[in-house]
């Protein structure tokens, strides 16, 4: 256990400023500045030199000059100057545990809803905080234009399962109508219209209706979880032993411990001045790619069939065409339709991704049409057609996903950092699927309520991940698949070419 622990420092809130040290030249030594007299058995010294406390404010109120009473303060932080890669303070707790905490969870994805749904299971209360407009999900983003009527997911296309305590997960939500069995023809689609379809084992599941109503009905069943949406928390602050949280300076609440469920710069600059150092330099070395999704509806179905007498595919991971990575028909995958628009979702390569990425809140008219183009050519060249030969279609939306899914991993369920009682939960630590999602959240579910349960505020065992190096991420570029082989790994599976 760090000796840390048993050691009182320097309060989180404490006002410092900078002095240059001779011995280490590129680090900063922090002195207190001391603005109310206090009794020496207040103060936590760093040095035998360095005496004197300062009171914090509530970060939601402005500070006051008037003088005021010292009140007990629940938290500490320590700097290292010997740990030159951490450039803030970490925020160490030392209050009690109170009887009925509450827990903070940013992002309503698979990981938080997970996160939120077990921490229930172990009689903890929780409120989750979405920047969603229309519904939960994060990356379980299904678009439907009603007048049309139109449907797509565009994001996560099916799931698959491997992990006993993820089918049991699915087994229930399988059970209250919410998942199916995608039975569908699925398989590779080389350039040409050379398609080699997968083994119906192991089964794909979708969202009955869509990925994000099965977001949105995760939580359903609960009752210590309320959600806030939209909401973007700009801002968590340590105060008198909770963390205050905030969307542009209005306060969300406070909370006994925060989940961070999302990723990339947002939560990156979330985490920059947290007080939680460890925690925001693990989540910086997450790289992530970027992903084109293109939507589009055709009055008339695309050459699918294998042969005349064959049903056509209804998803192919598409390979040897560096615009498109995959497409799937989500009429015939959500709507079981051969009549009306044919809803098609397109995902571009990585590679095309990275070469064409722009700021994704602002994407230039010409950057969209040229991507655009390009992706309905190469649709043209997996379906093995002549050079806009492809009718044109009368709906398309394209999204930019500009953190769209790990190239790299710690392999491990979680972070959490009991100091700050503050966790990381995410597809990301474990791989780039449905199912590592859900069981990172469960992870940290389980390692917040073991924290809450033996209440003391030094308990450096419950550490997770702090430290943990990373590696390079194989699979898709939409995603892993467990128990999904590729066809490269699959013996005696001829080649057929699509009917044109």
């Amino acid at each position: 256990m760090n000796s840390a622990c048993n050691n009182p420092l320097l309060s989180s809130s404490f006002l410092h400023q900078p002095l240059k040290s001779s011995r280490f030249p590129n680090v900063s030594i922090f002195f207190p500045i001391i603005s109310n007299p206090i009794t020496p058995n207040r103060c936590n010294p760093i040095k035998s030199s360095i005496k004197g406390c300062m009171e914090s404010r509530n970060p939601t109120q402005r500070r006051s000059t008037s003088p005021r009473k010292f009140k007990p303060r629940y938290g500490t932080s320590r700097r290292s100057t010997i740990k030159k890669s951490l450039s803030q303070e970490q925020v160490n707790f030392t209050k009690p545990i109170p009887d009925d905490p509450v827990v903070g969870i940013i992002g309503g994805g698979m990981s938080g809803l997970t996160c939120a749904l077990y921490l229930e299971k172990r009689g903890i209360r929780s409120t989750v905080f979405d920047t969603g407009i229309h519904g939960l999900g994060g990356r379980m983003g299904t678009r439907m234009i009603d007048h049309q009527p139109l449907i797509f997911d565009h994001a996560a296309q099916f799931f698959t399962v491997t992990n006993p305590k993820f089918a049991e997960l699915v087994d229930d939500w399988l059970k209250r109508g919410l998942v199916r069995e995608w039975k569908g023809t699925i398989g590779e689609l080389e350039v040409g219209g050379h398609f080699v379809p997968f083994p119906s084992s192991p089964p794909k599941y979708i969202g009955v209706n869509g990925m994000r109503p099965l977001a949105d009905s995760l939580l359903s069943q609960t009752s210590l979880v309320d959600v806030v949406r939209p909401c973007w928390v700009s801002a968590l602050e340590p105060f008198n032993g909770t963390w205050h949280l905030s969307e542009k300076q209005k306060p969300c609440g406070q909370f006994d411990a925060i989940v961070i469920a999302h990723n990339g710069k947002c939560a990156n600059r979330l985490l920059a001045a947290s007080g939680l150092p460890l925690i925001a330099k693990q989540m910086k070395r997450l790289e992530l790619s970027s992903i084109w999704a293109l939507l589009a509806a055709f009055e008339d179905p695309l050459p699918t069939a294998l042969n005349a007498a064959s049903l056509p595919f209804e998803g192919a991971f598409v390979k040897g065409v560096e615009s498109v990575s995959w497409m799937a028909n989500n009429t015939k995958k959500l709507l079981a339709s051969d009549s009306g628009p044919q809803c098609w979702t397109f995902f571009s390569t990585a590679t095309f991704g990275k070469q064409n990425k722009v700021p994704q809140e602002s994407i230039p008219n010409a950057t969209a049409e040229k991507v655009k183009e390009a992706m309905l050519e190469g649709v043209e060249k997996a379906l093995g057609l002549s050079k806009s030969s492809l009718k044109k279609p009368f709906y398309t939306k394209l999204q930019l996903w500009g953190a769209a899914l790990p190239t790299n991993t710690p392999g491990i369920p979680c972070f959490f950092d009991p100091r700050g009682r503050a966790g990381i939960c995410g597809d990301w630590l474990l791989g780039s699927s449905l199912e590592a999602a859900a069981l990172s959240g469960i992870a940290l579910a389980d390692q917040i309520a073991d924290y809450f349960e033996q209440g003391g505020p030094c308990s450096d065992e419950f550490a997770v991940g702090l430290h943990d190096e990373y590696k390079p991420l194989e699979g898709h570029d939409i995603g892993q698949f467990p128990g999904l082989e590729s066809i490269d790994q699959i013996t005696n599976v001829p080649a057929l070419t699509l009917a044109t």
